[in-house]
């Protein structure tokens, strides 16, 4: 699976990448470009096991990995999971549940301002959405997002749910169906 898609520099040029699915060689990146710096500016998922998550995405049908690719070089990375999760709502609807969402170091604002690239986070976001449609969910995705990243999903503009006390406290985000 590849999909096409389109970022912006941080100078605001349209920068053309691919979506697709997580292989060994994003974890080569991962593990040779990102963690060093994700471990020397105190990252909140530098001990992320992201080679335990590409094994998920190979391994179990109801969890997928992705990537993001610009000139051969992984810009972002996140895992899913599409059968176990349910929503918030009274309803408990089933939805794709990110397990997992990460921006090259170099894409993230509290580093680089500039960031070399904007939408990297977004598009997978948007991803996860675009495949709950896929596969019947209706547009439903949740999440439990790290301290200091609720923001994000403020800005994309995700509804927020209670901390959880079964994820350490982490805050609940969900986006609920998509009216067509």
């Amino acid at each position: 699976m590849q999909r096409p898609i389109q970022l912006l520099s941080g100078t605001g040029e349209v920068i053309s990448g691919i979506l697709c699915l997580m292989r060994n060689r994003h974890l080569q990146d991962y593990e040779t470009v990102w963690q060093d710096v994700l471990l020397a500016t105190g990252q909140p998922d530098r001990d992320w096991s992201w080679d335990y998550k590409l094994r998920q995405g190979e391994r179990n049908a109801s969890d997928e990995a992705y990537a993001i690719e610009v000139d051969n070089l992984t810009q972002g990375l996140m895992l899913i999971e599409t059968q176990r999760h349910r929503s918030q709502l009274p309803q408990r609807y089933p939805l794709v549940y990110i397990e997992a969402l990460a921006t090259a170091p170099w894409n993230r604002r509290r580093l680089e301002e500039p960031p070399y690239l904007r939408g990297v986070g977004r598009t997978l976001l948007l991803f996860a959405r675009q495949r709950s449609l896929e596969l019947g969910l209706g547009g439903r995705v949740g999440l439990h997002a790290l301290p200091g990243s609720e923001a994000f999903y403020h800005r994309n503009p995700m509804p927020e749910y209670d901390a959880d006390p079964e994820k350490e406290d982490w805050v609940s985000f969900e986006y609920g169906i998509i009216q067509r």
